[in-house]
């Protein structure tokens, strides 16, 4: 009997092979068409949410899970559709945990693009001048996006602690936070310290940083803070004391007094190294966190003579370079008290 030959068996073969391919191809393409389609019609169309809205994706949420937080907001309409887009556009990226901010009529697309970006909400915090550092760690501490708590062993010294406004995400640690604020103080410091005026008489950064806080405590006027500065340089030179109230003031309450009183001439004779009515020199440390200004204008300072200055009745101060000129000042601003008491009984 003759063998059959092989060749038509090839040729089969090859035929089903071909008509496979075909097959293969034509699904390729028809799914790239539908794919195309419903990321036109679907993925990138305008979403139902009608106006904008926060959301807090938390962390290890999976696609599914967070596809369901969105549709029960109705930022997008189904999750199971939101999560097969994800999984469909996965070499974008991973969806990340934290605060969001969603725009109205957000696209799943965009939402999409949104939470794998990190782009969360950026909160504020703005720390003012001139506080101590126990009342700045209390604002922290009051504000209920951040997380963590803050050890008092671990606090940063008095004035340790730079005022701005601090920008942070929800959740962040509080004791993060306090660092930042310490390692500003330290680099804005450090570069007031090294491009600081020539012959000051202050041994070091952290002696300036104790002048900083005398002088943001003596005026909130930014304009006069390089004259203020210049007067306690001024004095420093001379081996004046220094004698200023808030000092008085920051020593009579680390006793554990309560300052809500007009000072007397008592009050400036009590015996602390942080009383410089009592004391040479400057206190041991600071007595508040000053602001960048008032780190320039101490390194800074203006170029006068002045030796006193004394409130001139509307938050700023007249200044002067002798005692008799000095003492003038005091009784026009007393007077201007005394009328402005008389006033006051009158009405």
């Amino acid at each position: 009997m003759t063998e059959p030959s092989h060749p038509p068996r090839r040729r089969g073969g090859l035929l089903r092979l071909v008509r496979a391919l075909l097959v293969l191809v034509a699904a390729g393409a028809l799914g790239a068409v539908a794919a195309a389609w419903w990321g036109h019609a679907w993925w990138r169309a305008p979403g139902p949410l009608a106006s904008s809205h926060t959301m807090i994706v938390p962390p290890g949420a999976t696609v599914m899970a967070i596809g369901a937080q969105l549709a029960a907001a109705g930022l997008v309409p189904d999750r199971r559709l939101f999560a097969l887009g994800v999984r469909l556009t996965r070499r974008d990226g991973q969806l990340r945990a934290g605060e969001y901010e969603i725009a109205a009529q957000a696209s799943p697309a965009s939402v999409a693009a949104l939470l794998r970006s990190g782009l969360t909400v950026a909160h504020r915090l703005t720390i003012p001048e001139g506080l101590r550092t126990a009342e700045v760690l209390a604002l922290v501490r009051a504000v209920p996006a951040l997380a963590g708590d803050l050890l008092p062993e671990r606090a940063p010294g008095e004035g340790r602690l730079l005022p701005e406004t601090w920008h942070f995400s929800r959740g962040d640690a509080r004791a993060a936070l306090v660092a930042r604020m310490a390692q500003a103080m330290d680099a804005a410091l450090a570069a007031q310290w090294a491009a600081r005026a020539p012959y000051l008489p202050l041994a070091s950064p952290g002696e300036a940083l104790v002048l900083a806080s005398i002088v943001e405590k003596e005026t909130a006027v930014q304009a006069e803070r390089p004259r203020v500065a210049a007067v306690f340089l001024n004095r420093l030179l001379k081996g004046m004391r220094l004698q200023s109230d808030p000092t008085v003031v920051y020593a009579l309450e680390r006793d554990g007094a309560t300052v809500d009183r007009p000072m007397t001439r008592a009050d400036t004779a009590v015996p602390s190294p942080w009383n410089t009515y009592a004391s040479d020199g400057l206190p041991p440390g600071p007595i508040a966190n000053p602001g960048r200004a008032s780190l320039a204008a101490v390194l800074h300072p203006a170029e006068t003579d002045d030796l006193y200055f004394v409130s001139d009745g509307s938050g700023g101060h007249t200044f002067a370079t002798t005692l008799d000129e000095h003492n003038r000042n005091v009784a026009r601003y007393r007077r201007w008290q005394r009328e402005q008491a008389g006033d006051g009984s009158a009405r």
